[in-house]
């Protein structure tokens, strides 16, 4: 069963700007980890977040690909089986993580 995958309007926007080869690779990497996107430790594919340069994300989760140097952050809302993409970003000096927060922190999640 595959959860449901939204966006936040900015990580939308992430998305789009990203150049066409790299969106294929990102859309692949969200449809399959849409199919459990759990944590590691309770047998999905989600890799949780703690507290990252200041910016605590604790309860949020990322998906690492690690051949393109991007990361994409996400929250599950296993009430309506939702998985609520944050940001799309390249990992660079965490700033990743630090832009999450004040998106998190925005749109209160």
């Amino acid at each position: 069963m595959n959860w449901k995958v939204s966006f936040i309007p900015e990580a939308r926007w992430d998305l789009m700007t990203i150049e066409e080869s790299q969106q294929l690779l990102i859309r692949k990497a969200i449809a399959k980890v849409s199919a459990n996107p759990l944590p590691q430790n309770k047998g999905g594919y989600g890799k949780p977040l703690g507290s990252k340069n200041a910016s605590d994300l604790s309860g949020f989760l990322k998906i690492k690909l690690k051949s393109s140097g991007l990361r994409v952050v996400y929250k599950l809302i296993r009430t309506g089986n939702e998985m609520i993409i944050v940001i799309i970003g390249v990992r660079d000096s965490n700033k990743v993580y630090s832009e999450a927060a004040a998106r998190i922190k925005k749109h209160d999640l």
